[in-house]
Parts: C-alpha cells; structure tokens; sequence
C-alpha cells in the first residue's frame, strides 16, 4: 500500500484541529487558507476518510480526525525528534534526555504505580516526556504490538504474537459495598455468596470479565448481574448511590477514598488477575524507556 500524504499534510490537519479554523491554521503555518485546505483534501483521499465537517460558521472534526490525532502527533514527534537527534552527537544526548516516552496502560493500575513512578523518575534527574494511552487490556496490547506505543501496562499476558509480558503482581478481585450491608458480617465472602446478589460487574470483553467469567465456569456458578460497566470509577459511583455491589480488582480501588464504601475479597475460587509490563518482540527500549520501566517494577514491589 502506498502512503499518499506527507508530514506537511498533517501539520496542516493537526493545526485545524487544534484552532478549530482553516483561517487561523493558516495563519499558524505561514500558509494560505487554499493550500491549507488543499493539504487536509489531499489527507482525507489518502485515508478515505472525512476529517472535518464544515459549515458557513465553524468547522467540526468527525470521530475520524479524533482518531487520528494521536497517531499524527506521535509521527510528527518522532520525526521532529530523529532529525534532532541525527544532527551531531551532543545533540543526540540532549535528544536522549527529553525522549518521548509513550506508555499503553490500564486505568485500573495508573493510580497505583504511575504518579509515584513518574515523581521517582525525576527525582532520578530523568527529563523524558510521557504520553500516557489509557486503554483497555486489548488495546494496551495492540498499541504496543503496532508499535503505537513504547511498552504497556496492562492485565493479559501476550494476546499478540509479537509480545512478551513479565509480570509484576496479581491483582484479586474484590467486592464493593455500602457501609451497612449485610455482605459485611460475613467473615469470608465466597462467589456462591453472591447468587442471590444483583451485582454490577465489568463489561463483556473486557480482561476482567473474562477472568470472572472462566472463574464461574470451573466452579459450575453463575452471575445474576444486573449493570455492566467499563470504568472502576462509574461501579464505585453506582455502589456509592447503593445501586448495588461491584465486582472490582482490588488496585482499582486502592486509591478510593469513601468512608461510606468498603471492600472484601471474594474466595472459593480467587480471582486473580496477572499485571504485568508489555513490550514488543525486536523493539529496543531508550535509556529513558529502560529507567522508567526499572522503576515500575521497584514501585509495584512496594504497592
């Protein structure tokens, strides 16, 4: 397939996303409005896709050009960075030392390990940039199997070929529920507790539904769920407002802070989830890369 656009195309796509104006990214380019408008046609062919919806009073980006965003400024950075760094070898080295370093993680885990590993990092006197992708556990590998990102964090070992995962902790899932429910005399709660519960539980196709579903199926049990959800933080809300109990992994709840909201393993079987750092087969980590991902693991070891 080839590639029929070019870097100055999607400077002139990424300007008229950020103004929001064909005029005002000309006028952020040094261009003329014509040719601005002749480089985003000729992106929009090349991609067979529409970018942008005009009108006679403003200009909308479809899903299309949100899509593409990332990957323009994550081509656009990294040519921007290879010519710097090609230039001469003290300029390579100061290249080395303010990298890029983009990193596909779960959002369950990036309260837990990333703020402390990024303030370890520069205290380190490390002065990469990071561009966090928060993904789920299927697009944290896929990210990182098509090289849109350096290496990922995320909770299902090795779903691509060309991938190697190494763990870092198992992460069991627990039980949310209000203060005051009756789940909470219990000393020990098992998942044949939970028959009679209505339960909020992670949405199918997701990594932790699919760990709870395999879970009840060796153990010949079943769910009565009652909401599904994507985000830990929209379950918690939901518990919160006593909707019901929620099935979550136990990091995603380690930074929440609600007197009103308490927490049980759930047993007879345990559920663990495997976390654990994602990279590509072939790919050679930065300096940078290599000091982070080093203070990941020291960090997951002190969670």
């Amino acid at each position: 397939m080839r590639i029929n656009f070019d870097f100055g195309d999607l400077e002139a796509f990424l300007a008229v996303k950020e103004t929001g104006s064909f005029h005002l990214a000309a006028e952020r380019l040094s261009l003329s409005q014509s040719a601005i408008t002749r480089r985003v046609q000729k992106l929009e062919v090349a991609l067979d896709s529409i970018l942008f919806e005009r009108t006679t009073r403003d200009v909308r980006p479809t899903l299309a050009a949100k899509r593409l965003q990332a990957r323009a400024e994550a081509i656009l950075d990294d040519a921007h960075e290879t010519t710097t760094a090609m230039r001469d070898e003290s300029v390579a080295f100061a290249h080395q030392r303010n990298a890029l370093v983009t990193v596909a993680v779960i959002p369950t885990v990036f309260a837990q390990l990333i703020p402390q590993a990024v303030r370890t990092f520069r205290a380190n006197g490390n002065a990469a940039r990071f561009r966090f992708l928060d993904y789920t556990a299927n697009e944290v590998a896929e990210a990182v199997a098509k090289g849109e990102a350096d290496f990922g964090i995320c909770s299902i070992p090795e779903l691509e070929p060309n991938t190697h995962f190494t763990p870092l902790f198992d992460d069991q899932i627990v039980l949310a529920y209000p203060q005051g429910h009756s789940i909470g005399d219990k000393p020990a709660v098992t998942w044949a507790d939970l028959h009679q519960i209505e339960l909020i539980v992670p949405a199918r196709g997701t990594g932790n539904r699919l760990l709870i579903d395999e879970a009840m199926a060796r153990a010949r049990l079943s769910l009565n769920w009652s909401i599904e959800f994507r985000r830990s933080t929209t379950a918690l809300e939901l518990v919160s407002e006593h909707i019901g109990l929620a099935l979550l992994p136990r990091s995603a709840v380690s930074n929440w802070h609600a007197p009103h909201i308490a927490f049980k393993a759930v047993g007879n079987p345990d559920v663990l989830r495997p976390v654990g750092i994602l990279n590509r087969q072939g790919h050679t980590s930065t300096a940078s890369e290599t000091a982070f991902i080093d203070i990941v693991k020291k960090t997951a070891l002190t969670r």
